[in-house]
């Protein structure tokens, strides 16, 4: 399965939401999804399985329990393939901070020029 299918799918992307913070058990995994999304511990098994088969989770036993963490490897890949593309949205990041960054000068000057006008009168 190709690293977008895979991310595609908002429930996957919640529970590596959720991995980011660190290790969660499948219990605690599926407690959450459960609550936000209110599908079935089985529906929750099968996405934890996708994850897993592609690479996105780890799984280790401790005692009966699983721990599930997110494996960062195919996040880098994913990052390298759309740093391709990174050209096309780093100029309009440009160009929004210097607008951004203009408008906020407006805003300081101009305040500035009403309480001096204020203070004048």
């Amino acid at each position: 399965m190709h690293a977008f299918d895979v991310l595609g799918d908002p429930v996957r992307r919640r529970i590596l939401e959720l991995l980011a913070a660190g290790e969660l058990t499948s219990g605690a995994i599926t407690s959450v999804v459960q609550d936000e999304f209110g599908i079935s511990q089985p529906a929750v098994s099968q996405h934890l399985k996708v994850l897993r088969d592609s690479g996105f989770a780890t799984v280790r036993p401790e005692g009966a329990r699983r721990l599930y963490a997110v494996d960062a490897t195919p996040l880098r890949e994913l990052d390298d393939w759309l740093g391709r593309f990174e050209r096309f949205w780093d100029q309009r990041l440009d160009s929004l901070e210097t607008e951004l960054a203009r408008r906020k000068r407006e805003r300081r000057l101009g305040t500035a020029a009403d309480s001096s006008k204020e203070t004048t009168r």
